[in-house]
This record gives C-alpha cells, sequence and structure tokens, in this order.
C-alpha cells in the first residue's frame, strides 16, 4: 500500500460495491452507473468541479439506503429483497411502484424512508470529505424534475445537475441490464418530464444503445480511470476513510454498532502485545474496520432474530466472510486486506467459515484477527443473547483456545491488550512444544531459512533461531532432516485449509 497507489476512488469504489449488495444488485452496478453518468455529463458539456460531481454523486447516491435496515426489515420483511424489488421503479409512477412492493404507510412511509436515506449519505459523503457540491445533491438524492421527487420535492432544474444525471444514468443501467435497449428506451421516454430531465434522457437517446452498452473490461479499472480528478491519499487519510467504511457496515446491524472500530483497535492491540511487528499491526488495525463489510448482503430479517438460526439462515450468515473478501478483491489498493479480513470467523480446527480453513493455513494475523472479532462480539448485545462482561467473554476466549478452535497465543495478546490478565493454556502438541514452536518447525521442516521463517510468521529472525533451539532440545534432535521426520510421524505438519 504505497502512498502512489493510494486512489481515493479505489476506496469509494469498494464501499459502492457493498453498497449494490444492500440493494439486491450485482456487484458493479454503482460502477456501471458512474461510467454511464459520466458519457451523459460529457455528452452534455459537464466539465470541471461539476463533472467531479457527477462522478462521486452516481458513485455513492445510494450509499445512505442501508441506514435503516433494521427498521425496513421489522416492518416488511426482508429489505433486500425489497430494494431488488423496487429499484426498477422507484422513479416510475405510484401505479408501478404499488405493482412491484406493497409497503406498509404506502407514501408516507416512502417519503420519511426516502429522507432517511439522503440524510445518512450526506453525513457518510461528509465524513469522507467530498465537497459541498456532492453534499448537496446526495441531500436531494430522491428528487423529481416533475417536483414530486423527496425530501424536498424540488423542481426541474432547482434539482442538482448531478442528481438529474444519476438518476437516469442508474435507472437506464438497471433496466438495459434486465431488459435490454428498447425497453429501456421505452422507459426513459415514458418518464422523460415527469421524473426525468428531458434534456439527460435526449442525451442517452441519442447515443443510441453504444451509450448504455456495458463496460468491456472491469467496471471497476474503468471507474478508477473515468476520475476527472483523481485524488490521492496518504496512510493517515486512509485510516480515516475505513473507518467511516467500517460505521457504514456496523450501521446495517444496530447491535453492532461500533463493533468494526473495537476490534480494530484491539487486533493492533494485540499484534503488538504478541511481537508481531508495526506493519502487521496495520493491517489488523485495517482488516478490523473492513471485515464486516459483506454485512451489507444478508438481510436483517437474518441478522435480528431473536431465536437460534435456521439450517437456511446460518448458510446466508456464513456467506458475509466471503462477501467481504470479494468486496475488496475489486480495487489493488485493499487487495491485500481481502483474504485476511474474510478469515476473521475461521477457526484452527476447520469448524469456521467461509474456507473451513484448518490451522496449518492460518497465519498468526488471522488468528489473532479471529481472537479479537470473536472477544469484542460477546462484549455487546445481540438478538438471541445479552452481553457478557470483559471477564466472561475472557473465560469464553479460554474455552475456545481449550476446544482447540482459537489460537492460544492470539488469544492471550487479546486478552492482555483489552486489560485482561494473563492466562495459560496448557500445550496441546507431544513433546512440550508450545503452538509458536509448532508454527517456526513446519516452516523450517519444509525447507525455508531462518530469514523466510521469520517474514512468514512477522516475528525475527533471532527469535526464529530460539525457537528452534528450544524445539529441538524438546524432541530430542539436532537437524532439520530429524526435526522434520518427528513431525511428520506425530503430526504436525498439518494439512493445506
Amino acid at each position: 500500500m504505497t502512498e502512489q497507489r493510494m486512489r481515493f476512488a479505489e476506496v469509494l469504489a469498494a464501499l459502492s460495491t457493498a453498497t449494490d449488495l444492500g440493494l439486491g444488485q450485482p456487484a458493479g452496478h454503482a460502477a456501471r452507473t458512474c461510467l454511464l453518468a459520466m458519457r451523459i455529463a460529457r455528452a452534455l458539456g459537464v466539465g470541471g468541479a461539476a463533472l467531479s460531481d457527477v462522478y462521486y454523486v452516481s458513485l455513492l447516491r445510494y450509499v445512505g439506503c442501508t441506514a435503516d435496515a433494521f427498521e425496513v426489515a421489522a416492518l416488511a420483511g426482508d429489505e433486500i429483497g425489497i430494494a431488488a424489488a423496487v429499484g426498477p421503479v422507484v422513479m416510475g409512477e405510484p401505479a408501478e411502484e404499488a405493482a412491484a412492493v406493497a409497503l406498509p404507510g404506502g407514501t408516507a412511509a416512502k417519503a420519511v424512508m426516502m429522507a432517511t436515506h439522503c440524510e445518512a449519505a450526506e453525513l457518510l459523503a461528509a465524513r469522507l470529505g467530498l465537497g459541498a457540491g456532492v453534499l448537496t445533491a446526495l441531500r436531494h438524492g430522491f428528487e423529481r424534475w416533475d417536483g414530486r421527487g423527496n425530501p424536498a420535492g424540488l423542481a426541474a432544474e432547482a434539482v442538482p445537475l448531478p442528481i438529474r444525471i444519476a438518476v437516469v444514468a442508474r435507472d437506464a443501467e438497471l433496466w438495459h441490464r434486465r431488459t435490454g435497449y428498447p425497453v429501456t428506451a421505452e422507459v426513459l421516454r415514458r418518464r422523460r418530464g415527469r421524473a426525468y430531465d428531458p434534456a439527460v434522457v435526449d442525451a442517452v437517446l441519442g447515443g443510441g444503445e453504444p451509450m448504455l452498452a456495458e463496460t468491456a473490461g472491469s467496471p471497476w479499472d474503468e471507474v478508477l480511470a473515468a476520475e476527472p480528478a483523481p485524488v490521492l491519499i496518504g496512510a493517515d487519510r486512509l485510516d480515516t476513510l475505513l473507518t467511516v467504511v467500517a460505521d457504514f457496515a456496523d450501521l446495517k446491524f444496530p447491535a453492532a454498532l461500533g463493533h468494526s472500530r473495537h476490534v480494530a483497535r484491539l487486533a493492533e492491540a494485540a499484534a503488538r502485545e504478541a511481537g508481531l511487528g508495526e506493519e502487521c499491526a496495520v493491517r489488523l488495525r485495517r482488516a478490523g474496520l473492513l471485515h464486516d463489510l459483506g454485512r451489507t448482503g444478508i438481510s436483517n430479517v437474518v441478522w435480528d432474530q431473536p431465536r437460534r438460526l435456521s439450517a437456511d439462515e446460518w448458510e446466508r450468515v456464513r456467506l458475509h466472510p466471503y462477501l467481504t473478501e470479494r468486496v475488496l478483491e475489486r480495487t489493488a489498493l485493499l487487495r491485500p486486506l481481502a483474504r485476511l479480513a474474510g478469515a476473521h470467523h475461521e477457526r484452527l480446527d476447520g469448524s469456521g467459515y467461509h474456507r473451513g480453513s484448518t490451522g496449518s493455513a492460518l497465519g498468526m494475523a488471522e488468528r489473532v484477527l479471529a481472537a479479537a472479532d470473536c472477544y469484542q462480539a460477546m462484549l455487546q448485545r445481540r438478538p438471541h443473547r445479552p452481553a457478557r462482561t470483559p471477564g466472561a467473554a475472557a473465560r469464553e476466549l479460554v474455552a475456545e483456545v481449550a476446544g482447540g478452535r482459537l489460537d492460544p497465543r492470539a488469544a492471550a495478546a487479546v486478552t492482555a491488550a483489552a486489560g485482561h490478565a494473563p492466562v495459560r493454556v496448557p500445550s496441546r502438541w507431544p513433546g512440550g512444544l508450545t503452538d509458536r514452536e509448532v508454527d517456526v518447525l513446519r516452516l523450517a521442516c519444509r525447507g525455508l531459512s531462518k530469514p523466510q521463517v521469520a517474514e512468514a510468521l512477522c516475528i525475527s529472525v533471532k527469535t526464529v533461531g530460539r525457537h528452534l533451539e528450544n524445539s529441538y532440545a524438546k524432541i530430542g534432535v539436532s537437524s532439520r532432516a530429524s526435526a522434520a521426520l518427528y513431525a511428520v510421524h506425530h503430526g504436525l505438519l498439518g494439512e493445506p485449509g
């Protein structure tokens, strides 16, 4: 993550992808909307700062739409399914929307919902550091040309230009992907002068189907290339932005508010407690901020259950680390954090998810993040259980270690970072080997040099040498070859997860 690679837009692209998941749209919907909005804007002769506003607004217009997922799910059921059903008709006529989905409370409930989405989008965009033009536009994200929109009922050119463009671009992308060009063109003509600015519709129809053609390559690469005035960010700004993303993810599930921030701080402190080095500590802080981003893709109908989950609901929950990983994989900036962030529910015995990795496939960073997430989650109330006290959470972590699910060193580092007295767990390995000694021995037996082992485990070469010396003494050998034979015989090498 060198500074020259740190593009502001890469963070926004990941955020927009998570928003797609929360709306029941395929990943890349917002990215393709942004690309189409830029084509429309240029066809209309928009340039300068206004063009940048169109870019950011079209990418983030729906970023506030998971803010009230809890309320919508409680009121009407699966909020992701509802959003997917409403998407094509939200800017249509009332009869179209009524035919797609019936929301309790009707028009009044919709107005409140849209106002909530706009307000949340504006607040998040302000924290991201976006300019006044973007904030004003997002504040009026669901206004219509005919004045029957939300939240303020603005009409015609009083509606901010970025919204007039983004509204058409979003709907055109959605309809074209679902139905093709002829139906899309008919929808645009029907809504021209009603929901849509006539000039924007004319720009799309004037470009014909090529204007709506899908992007030829990766939409995320093309979105980054399309940013009118690319913004580079430093490490401090990146951490600030990722904290906004963390709050966005937690907002989806009120019981988890603040969870990602706390996991990030705890994992970072535990990394230092365990002597993993500054680089590893920073990676864990950032992965902790992002680890629950995939939660947006799972309905609150599942998250908010006050009872034991059904098999189907549990399978859906098991998807969220996978979704986190897929979102982060989209851009080069966050890709190095994807696998680590997606491993926060993995367990040493293979009982975790989404990969079901065993200990041999989990590095120390993954083990620390899993322990930090586990401990911190226990401190918060969940719909199916009360919050645990710090002492009870620490004891539960020890029980997870004793059961072979969490790493003892990771758990010890997390509990120490959380302010608890050190807890020792007896070694489960033959010869009295510790977990760290087994980690070092595994890699050394496979032919890695001391510097390579040190790099893999985020420890010093001197520490590797000390662990090998202790290991050899405990198992009564004096060479790598003999240690390898011992390791194979006693099942220390494990199997790839």
